[in-house]
């Protein structure tokens, strides 16, 4: 079962949800900002990727300038802070299997389909 962690306000993520659709393969949306992922969800998701959660971080976003911005900070206080405020977690994630891949652009979908 092929998984997209979607904000529905992103156009980024709106792109890669419609390329989903138009494939005609199966897929669930994990609307995440609704209901975030937990820490071990999140590790699993970046091993998936094969990359640190430092790659997978939104360093733009508010909370994370406020909060968190010049601490020095290993990798599962950055997957925890991910977990606590996901609007940290950059977007979309498409997983399928023990792959997956950030849809940023959308075309990046045929590396798993």
């Amino acid at each position: 079962m092929i998984e997209i962690y979607h904000n529905p306000r992103c156009r980024k993520s709106r792109e890669a949800l419609k390329a989903l659709e138009e494939t005609g393969v199966e897929f669930r949306v994990v609307e995440y900002l609704k209901n975030p992922p937990d820490a071990d969800t999140l590790s699993e998701i970046l091993d998936k990727l094969g990359i640190p959660a430092a790659e997978l971080l939104r360093k733009n976003e508010a909370i994370w300038k406020e909060a968190y911005r010049g601490k020095d900070l290993s990798n599962a206080q950055i997957i925890q802070a991910m977990s606590e405020h996901p609007k940290l977690i950059e977007r979309p994630i498409v997983i399928k299997g023990d792959r997956a891949v950030i849809a940023r652009p959308a075309d990046r979908l045929h590396e798993l389909l």
